[in-house]
């Protein structure tokens, strides 16, 4: 393969994270001349699943806020009985473990760009609600929630009359978007789903908190607006792959995984890859055509490089530092946690992934959480650990100090072992904090157009394909006059002949 340094690159992408493979990927099979980089020596950016040794050397770059806004307060705690775990790569932890609903923009183009064919998709089951018990000498609960008409109709711990109401509310979200059904909740678009759901629906506490479970929503207070929008997705991608479940999540490390296979598929369209490469400086002649790119990269050393645009994701600037932060706690546990992951009708795969919030009202009234906590619990099945012990994904908003939302996170990991229906009560092996941001918005624009810069994953616990709609952007800013050309067509790719071996290009 000649230098990088010999060609005059269309464009050079800065950062492995979804939205820059996703554009990687578009370009090179639009014709682009892609020179593809990452800093770090492993693919995903700040959608990587890292094992225990990459965990905590990630830890000591980001054990503070500074000097990268995207991620911080980072540390690893081990258990005294480290003996439970097993080898570092056994592990692969997600930093974005975000589930993806069956009627999905990425799942879409992932089937358009013929990238499907190298990844494995399991099932997200069950949501559960924990309820503390009225009585001092009961333990706390996990209540599975009903997320279906059918669940509803089949649950026997629902009142006849809340069943109604439930059923009614379930029927009306399906076709919110209706004439009639939008004179219902327009007046309360921008208010609390709440006041919807007990002025229009009846829904009592125990059912409101029912709903809000299904929007994955971190924050105290969703919207009807966006809590319809969620939970209309989730309950039209119910069955769509399957009996039993609305929502799936990629093996061997969620998002990261989805990124590396766009970035397998782009080396097969021509991209060239380098990790392990610095980007340190950029020059731009004002009147020039061209950018001067200076980087730190092996085996060439410090090189410069020339391309037309340069196009950089949200973990390599400054932007977002206003923007929420939010906390998540991933631990280890040497349990499988088999009574999380049963099937939810005859004829249904076993899930691999399950769903546990922690909202105000369904714990005790001294300890009323702030925001809510979500508790995502990964099987040995997701290959993020070996068999016999499960990953928990603890996440809420950081709305106070990093103590205070440690402790919270801590507090939720502990009532939620002491819920959990297993004959041995799990044990932590392995803790893994951090704190991060999440982007929004359009693309940024700097250097006379030079220089664009991706916003970042949009924040949320669910895929949300608003993430996509910047990659669009970027790819029209490159491509130019040709993106207007009816037979050039985004993410719709033919199949390629050897596109099975992608695999050793892609190394």
């Amino acid at each position: 393969m000649e230098s990088i340094t010999e060609t005059l690159w269309d464009v050079v992408i800065y950062g492995t994270g979804l939205q820059e493979s996703f554009l990687a990927l578009s370009l090179s099979r639009s014709g682009k001349k892609v020179l593809h980089l990452d800093p770090n020596d492993y693919y995903g950016g700040p959608d990587a699943s890292l094992s225990l040794q990459e965990a905590e050397g990630w830890t000591e770059k980001h054990s503070s806020l500074e000097p990268n806004p995207s991620f911080g307060s980072a540390s690893v705690t081990k258990s005294p009985e480290t003996s439970g775990l097993s080898f570092s790569r056994a592990y692969s932890l997600a930093l974005s473990p975000q589930i993806i609903h069956g009627r999905s923009t990425l799942l879409s183009q992932l089937v358009s760009s013929r990238a499907y064919r190298q990844l494995e998709f399991l099932a997200v089951g069950s949501f559960f609600v924990f309820k503390t018990s009225s009585k001092p000498s009961q333990a706390p609960s996990l209540t599975r929630i009903p997320s279906t008409r059918e669940d509803v109709f089949s649950a026997t711990a629902i009142p006849a009359r809340s069943k109604r109401s439930l059923m009614k509310f379930l029927k009306f979200v399906l076709d919110y978007e209706g004439t009639q059904q939008r004179e219902t909740w327009q007046p309360f678009a921008e208010k609390p789903l709440a006041e919807l759901l007990r002025s229009q629906f009846g829904l009592d506490a125990e059912l409101q908190m029912f709903v809000h479970t299904l929007t994955l929503s971190l924050c105290k207070s969703i919207t009807a607006k966006e809590g319809l929008a969620i939970i209309h997705k989730h309950l039209t991608s119910m069955g769509m792959f399957g009996p039993g479940f609305a929502a799936v999540y990629p093996k061997w490390g969620g998002i990261s995984e989805i990124a590396q296979v766009a970035c397998r598929a782009g080396a097969v369209g021509g991209a060239v890859y380098k990790l392990g490469t610095r980007l340190n400086e950029v020059h731009h002649t004002q009147g020039s055509d061209k950018l001067q790119l200076d980087l730190s990269t092996e085996p060439e050393g410090d090189v410069r490089v020339e391309t037309q645009l340069l196009v950089k994701g949200s973990e390599h600037t400054d932007g977002g530092k206003n923007s929420k932060r939010t906390s998540r706690l991933v631990v280890v546990v040497d349990s499988s946690l088999r009574s999380l992951f049963e099937p939810l009708v005859e004829g249904a795969p076993a899930p691999a992934v399950a769903v546990i919030a922690f909202l105000a009202g369904s714990s005790d009234p001294e300890h009323t959480l702030d925001s809510p906590i979500y508790a995502f619990t990964h099987s040995s099945e997701t290959g993020e650990c070996p068999t016999g012990q499960s990953v928990l994904y603890f996440t809420t908003l950081t709305e106070n100090t990093t103590e205070q939302a440690r402790a919270r996170l801590e507090a939720a990991v502990s009532s939620f072992l002491a819920a959990v229906d297993e004959t041995k009560k799990p044990q932590c092996l392995y803790r893994f904090y951090y704190e991060y941001l999440s982007g929004s918005g359009g693309i940024g624009n700097e250097s006379d157009g030079k220089v664009l810069t991706l916003p970042g994953s949009a924040p949320g616990l669910a895929f949300d394909d608003s993430t996509l709609e910047p990659v669009h952007e970027a790819w029209k800013v490159v491509m130019g006059s040709a993106a207007d050309d009816p037979e050039t067509e985004y993410m719709i790719f033919p199949d390629r002949e050897g596109a099975e071996e992608c695999d050793d290009d892609y190394e």
